[in-house]
């Protein structure tokens, strides 16, 4: 993307806004107010996205026709429960670059983890190893190392953690793709974010999963902070697996219901080990209470329990408008709010003790900028929530920003650099 002629002014901020041709979804979402009736400005769709003011009428739809029908409403809701999950499949799909029976809707995404690594973690006495980033969002940890603990091995050898080299704070690609040719023989799954929740480094994915099929490794992603945030590829980068959540940046409300992605080259492979339940059985004969498990064709299958209705239909609300928007316009919105973001930023640094940790170049990163705080990191922190900004803490000393395209402005983004160096 070639450089933008920003200036440092709430003219030119306004002005950007008022040639924003997605600047009326704001109004399409619960801003929190201040004790003053003031909106807050609100940066966190990273950590959980607001409401949109479509999700009551969406939720009250289905706590009614409860009220109505009582288990009935599996089958004569207005949206029957039943078949609820597929009401979201085309709209997810599109968002990950899924094609047609490679992304469900269900579970939550530490559980799709474990579900996923069942299936695709498959060690052997030569080929046993993990690879993921050092720097991973902890729950990451704890299940990989689980997982290579169930299968008997020591994580400390089993896990390969990939850090940043000495002074960096970011991984680079090449030095991802140098472990996989140097250790290929050896790793059984690779497992990255897509996103780093940290740094907001955007993985080239496209290329991990060349270099890992290259080396006969089977390699899948945590999406949770790139999900709704940049386009995904899924089914045509290759990807062998997925897991994701719908709480940041698909705005379904906090804890909601999450999703996963199987490529369509395991659809039929009904030998591969899966912890099964009866929602991911034949569905002409789920109800037949059969013993022997008939796994549905495609990611379906690893469906273990009935939808859970209202989450699903908070999480439809906001598809609704993903579908209307689309993720080009969000991607071209986004890219533009960031580098403004990163203009004022800029313009700043003698005044304020940040650096920007998050890659310079627009193609790495999504909707963030992680500010490495150098100096009283948490009383800059404590100072912004003061003053009427909600923004991330992430210990040790790092200030997550997300200005998000779907609600947050240009002027937002003038404003908070404004109360930064006040």
């Amino acid at each position: 993307m070639p450089p933008i002629p920003f200036t440092n002014t709430l003219q030119f901020a306004r002005q950007l806004d008022a040639q924003d041709q997605l600047r009326s979804y704001r109004e399409r979402f619960h801003l929190p107010a201040q004790k003053n009736g003031e909106p807050f400005l609100y940066f966190t769709g990273n950590s959980l996205g607001l409401q949109p003011q479509s999700t009551r009428d969406y939720v009250m739809t289905e706590l009614d026709d409860w009220a109505k029908f009582g288990v009935e409403g599996h089958f004569h809701a207005r949206n029957p429960w039943m078949p609820y999950h597929e009401f979201l499949t085309e709209s997810v799909s599109r968002l990950v670059g899924a094609q047609a029976g490679e992304a469900v809707v269900m579970g939550s995404l530490t559980n799709n983890l474990h579900l996923l690594m069942v299936s695709f973690y498959r060690p052997t006495a030569t080929r046993y190893k993990i690879l993921m980033e050092a720097d991973a969002f902890p729950s990451d940890h704890y299940a990989m190392d689980s997982q290579a603990k169930f299968h008997g091995f020591d994580p400390k050898d089993a896990v390969i953690k990939m850090k940043p080299r000495e002074g960096e704070y970011t991984v680079r690609t090449e030095d991802i793709l140098d472990m996989i040719a140097r250790e290929g023989d050896s790793i059984a799954t690779i497992m990255f974010g897509g996103m780093n929740y940290y740094t907001g480094q955007l993985f080239e994915m496209e290329k991990i999963v060349q270099a890992g099929h290259a080396k006969g490794c089977i390699v899948g992603f945590d999406l949770a902070h790139a999900v709704g945030n940049v386009p995904l590829k899924l089914h045509d980068w290759g990807v062998d697996f997925a897991a994701w959540c719908h709480y940041k940046y698909c705005n379904a409300g906090p804890g909601s219901v999450a999703g996963l992605f199987v490529h369509e080259r395991f659809a039929q492979d009904t030998d591969r080990p899966r912890f099964a339940g009866w929602w991911g059985h034949d569905k002409e004969r789920r109800f037949l209470m059969e013993s022997e498990f008939r796994p549905i064709a495609g990611a379906e299958s690893w469906q273990l329990s009935n939808a859970p209705i209202l989450s699903m239909a908070s999480l439809r609300a906001s598809l609704a408008i993903f579908d209307e928007v689309g993720m080009e316009a969000l991607r071209a919105k986004s890219l533009k709010l960031t580098a403004y973001l990163e203009y004022l930023l800029a313009d700043v640094y003698e005044q304020v003790p940040i650096q920007v940790i998050t890659p310079s170049e627009p193609a790495q990163r999504g909707a963030q900028l992680s500010l490495l705080t150098l100096k009283d990191g948490k009383a800059l922190f404590n100072k912004l929530m003061e003053q009427g900004v909600i923004t991330d803490w992430r210990e040790p000393n790092v200030i997550r920003m997300a200005p998000v395209p779907l609600y947050n402005s240009y002027e937002d983004v003038w404003r908070f650099v404004q109360i930064l160096i006040s």
